[in-house]
Order: structure tokens, then sequence, then C-alpha cells
């Protein structure tokens, strides 16, 4: 198994049980005890854990996989949320991207739709996410509109008031929110206040709100409040999602696509 293939599996058991023993994760990993310790020593380093005597524990509340060792999680499902995502969307629309895996995929989805292979331009894409810009800037038919801001390793998200300065000026037809939790009487969260800030004045410039989340996001609730259910117009998810969820999400006022 790769360094980097070490990495995701350590971060992701860390998240599902909040702390690991060294002991106990070389033998889910298959390798040795001494690896496991220099992969946590590594990973306090960049301050992606916080190191214990014998093991490891996340930050707190606000922890979260930073986006490069999330790609992977539930990536099926993230592909046909985007796809249905991506099909709401109209030509000559301007779309707000906020950052996430989820939504990175809705950009990449709306990238290979034929009927937007031409126009001038045939769609605005509106980001403050660096990894979406750089994935879209070659597509000469999208005009993509980046606000400024602080860039944010975790996500690849621009945020702080630079980008507040960009989004108050523009209006949107659809913001697409990538969200780590969506409630129907909590709301849509994120982990980090800065950028549950950015997206919200995305929701508030737009027309319609679109939020993509495979079913693990629902029901929960994180840090940061981006908006309330009641702001939502639609919820794009997977076919996991349960009966009871849909019918709260409905009743609520969100019109729910589980795909």
């Amino acid at each position: 198994m790769s360094r980097d293939a070490r990495w995701k599996a350590l971060l992701e058991l860390l998240v599902e049980r909040g702390r690991l023993d060294v002991e106990e994760a070389a033998g889910e990993l298959s390798v040795s005890a001494a690896t496991i310790r220099r992969d946590l020593d590594q990973l306090a380093e960049q301050q992606m854990l916080v190191r214990t005597r014998g093991g490891a524990v996340v930050h707190g509340v606000s922890y979260e996989l930073p986006l490069r060792y999330k790609t992977a999680r539930r990536a099926s499902e993230k592909e046909r949320i985007a796809k249905a995502v991506a099909d709401l969307v109209a030509p000559g629309e301007a779309v707000g991207l906020t950052g996430g895996t989820t939504t990175t995929e809705v950009a990449r989805a709306l990238a290979v739709r034929g009927d937007l292979s031409t126009g001038s331009p045939a769609l605005t894409i509106v980001t403050n996410a660096l990894n979406i810009a750089n994935e879209l800037a070659v597509r000469p038919q999208f005009k993509i509109v980046v606000t400024g801001g602080v860039a944010r390793p975790q996500s690849y998200e621009l945020i702080g008031p630079l980008a507040d300065g960009v989004l108050g000026q523009i209006t949107l037809d659809v913001a697409v929110l990538g969200v780590v939790a969506f409630d129907a009487h909590q709301g849509a969260a994120a982990h980090d206040e800065a950028e549950a800030a950015i997206n919200r004045v995305l929701c508030e410039r737009a027309e319609r709100v679109v939020v993509a989340a495979d079913s693990s996001k629902l029901g929960r609730r994180a840090f940061a409040r981006i908006c309330g259910a009641d702001l939502v117009d639609t919820l794009v998810t997977d076919a996991a999602v349960s009966p009871e969820t849909v019918r709260r999400f409905e009743e609520a006022g969100v019109r729910v696509l589980a795909v």
C-alpha cells in the first residue's frame, strides 16, 4: 500500500471513530506498527490530526478531511448526483458552484454536456473553488468568474471579505451547494465558519438553490450553518436516502431528487 493510500485510509478511520490506536491501525492496514507511527507523526506535522500516546485523535468539532483525501469516497453516488444536478441547469444560465468533491463532479458533468459545447457563453460559472475554476478554464464556451479571497487548503476555496466583495456585485440563476451536513430543521452546514459565510452569500445571490449531497450527509449537523432548508429549492441525493428523510425535507418545502 502506498503512503498516500495509507494516509487516506488512516484519516477516514479517524473521522469514523474519533480515535485511532497504532496497533489496531497496523492490523487493519496490514503494515507494521512502526510504519503507522511514522505516518501519524507526519500527519500530525501537517495538523491533520492530534498525536497521542499510542495513537491519534481528531482535532475536534471542525475537523474535516482535506479535499484530496475525500475524492474517492462514495464516488459512484457523487457521479450520479452530479449528472442529475447538471441536468437542472439550462444553457446560458449563470451558475454558482461552491467547493467540494460533489460540486467538482457537477462541474465535470456540465463540461461534457453536448448542448453546452458551444455558446457565447454556454454558461457563466461563478466559483470560489480554485480546483473547479482550473478544470473549467480550458472550456472556451464557459465564462469563468472566480471570487477573490484567501485560499483555504482543506477545500481549495477562497474565503474572506475579498470574496464577499465580488459576490455582492453579481446575480445568479442557480447556486449549487456542496455541504457536509443537511438537515430539514437545522439547514445546510459546513465545518468552517468562513467557508459557510461565502456559501451563504452565494445562496442569497441566486434565484434558486440546489444542494448536492449524498445520503450520508442528510439528517446531520455541522458546526457552521450556511442556510435554512427554506432557502433550498432542490436536494439531489442518492437512492439510499430513507423515505422518512425524504418526507421531512418535502415537508420543509424542498423538492428531493434521489438518483
